[in-house]
């Protein structure tokens, strides 16, 4: 297997001049041009500032530093890296640009040499379209800034050969990444498997089942992330992230798993993009956001007649809470001033309907992730402000509290469940390993957990079950359960279990 030692990475840009950091740290000679004038002086000073800064912190040795800086070869024309064994393009996002550069550096490399797109959102195979040589052309995507973002893909297009998708792993590895191996499909892995954060929560905001705000803070206090749909996308920027969402549903067929949102165009068109324009799904001074403020807790109302739904996951901690609020458990729901329940995947007017429980006086607390977090309180269309305010105050006692408008599967629920589901459809389409899905998600797009452990960890038949109620209730086919999830919960095993070899086995004597 041929080792790739010397680098060369042409476009040396923010995602340019990481890539060259990254190999120049790992020990890698790396050659580095690009065609407009003073940028590669710009990048050089860049990389080296970066470098220099490390020693200042006592990171490295000035010894350490100066051979660091000494493997970065500045190049004056594309000529210069023909010794080069791979050869990263990180160029302009556009087909023909791409397409004329790999025919130039066909011409200038060895037969064996890889070369690579650093591509985003391109077909691998259409950038390789018209090489001589396509069996050694393959995606090699990064994520922004390269030496602190731990995971790359590796991109097999159709024709890129089994031996250059091993050298391109062994040389990630030894840099210090994960690599992970991804079908040439749109989206690839990591933002294909990240709709379901973005897609979902807009779906929640047009459905007005809870403010901006709310959503990003359940995303955060209930379910674990470090942010939010929608002050990720303020923070990645909108005219961007809508692109991406328009171009991966496009691309797959208007697949209804990843339909955007038609609250997008009009917010780009506005210039409401996020941080970077000062207003995006949030308002910010001074770079900072601005919030609304909490709603103020309502007193606590002594006496209160409540009816817990024996069915409730956390029946006991609801009751503990009642009896801490000086509340009076009734016996059957028609003698309350209070019912509270707690729906999978149902909104809490069918589960009223259903129960036979009057709408007025019902609110759904969400069972996930349990009342040890930030606690979702869910109104029916006609919950009566004195129920809402009471379920408030007594649900307030020892934790934060959120009120929503109904919604199948609140909010949480429902956008976990999408997150689940189309990690699902990734592995039952063969686009990825499990282990890969797992790890690319946990480190590119920190999630808490890769997302079908989180599925393990709220349950598969749970998960199941959000979006067969989901799907009931809206008639939408973004929420069909895919076939990798509902077989695993059918048979009683993991979502990571891997589908069973094809491969022939030896008969039994």
């Amino acid at each position: 297997m041929k080792q790739l030692q010397k680098i060369g990475v042409v476009g040396v840009g923010t995602m340019g001049r990481g890539i060259v950091q990254l190999f120049a740290q790992a020990g890698h000679e790396v050659y580095c041009f690009d065609a407009w004038d003073g940028a590669v002086a710009k990048a050089m000073d860049f990389v080296t500032g970066l470098i220099e800064r490390g020693v200042e912190k006592g990171r490295q040795s000035r010894e350490q530093a100066d051979e660091l800086i000494s493997r970065i070869h500045p190049c004056d024309q594309l000529t210069d890296l023909a010794e080069c064994d791979l050869v990263i393009e990180a160029i302009i996002e556009e087909i023909s640009a791409k397409r004329s550069l790999f025919a130039q550096l066909e011409d200038v490399l060895a037969s064996d040499a890889i070369i690579a797109s650093n591509t985003s959102s391109l077909v691998v195979a259409d950038i390789a379209a018209e090489c001589k040589n396509p069996e050694r052309v393959a995606g090699l995507h990064f994520f922004n800034p390269v030496p602190l973002m731990k995971v790359a893909e590796i991109i097999a297009a159709v024709r890129t050969s089994q031996d250059t998708v091993i050298a391109l792993k062994n040389v990630i590895d030894g840099a210090g990444h994960r690599a992970v191996i991804a079908a040439d499909q749109p989206g690839f892995l990591v933002n294909h498997a990240g709709r379901g954060l973005y897609t979902e929560g807009l779906r929640i905001i047009e459905d007005q089942c809870a403010s901006v705000q709310d959503v990003d803070t359940l995303m955060r206090e209930a379910a674990g992330f470090k942010m939010g749909p929608f002050e990720l996308l303020d923070l990645t920027g909108l005219d961007v992230s809508g692109k991406v969402m328009e171009s991966i549903y496009q691309q797959f067929q208007q697949e209804p798993r990843f339909r955007p949102s038609s609250l997008v165009a009009p917010r780009i068109a506005a210039g409401l993009f996020g941080r970077k324009s000062g207003e995006g799904w949030y308002r910010y001074e001074n770079n900072q956001r601005v919030d609304a403020p909490r709603a103020a807790v309502p007193e606590l109302i002594s006496g209160l007649k409540v009816w817990i739904d024996t069915a409730a996951d956390d029946y006991d901690s609801l009751l503990a809470l009642a009896q801490q609020g000086g509340a009076q458990l009734c016996d059957a729901p028609e003698d309350a001033e209070l019912i509270l329940i707690q729906p999978w995947g149902w909104d809490a007017t069918t589960y009223c309907t259903e129960h036979d429980l009057d709408a007025r006086y019902t609110i759904a607390v969400d069972p996930l992730p349990g009342l040890d977090k930030h606690r979702t309180l869910m109104m029916t269309s006609i919950t009566a402000p004195v129920a809402r305010d009471a379920a408030h105050a007594l649900l307030a006692q020892g934790g934060d509290v959120t009120i929503i408008n109904d919604s199948p599967g609140f909010v949480s629920q429902r956008i976990l469940a999408t997150i689940v589901n189309i990690a699902a459809n990734i592995a039952q389409r063969g686009i990825a390993s499990v282990d890969d899905i797992e790890d690319s998600v946990r480190i590119g797009l920190g999630y808490p957990a890769g997302p079908l452990s989180i599925g393990e960890k709220i349950g598969g038949d749970r998960i199941l079950m959000i979006l067969d109620a989901m799907q009931a209730q809206t008639g939408d086919m973004r929420y069909r359960p895919s076939l990798w999830l509902s077989r695993r919960v059918t048979l009683g095993v993991s979502l990571l279990t891997p589908e069973a070899s094809r491969s022939q086995e030896p008969s039994r004597a």
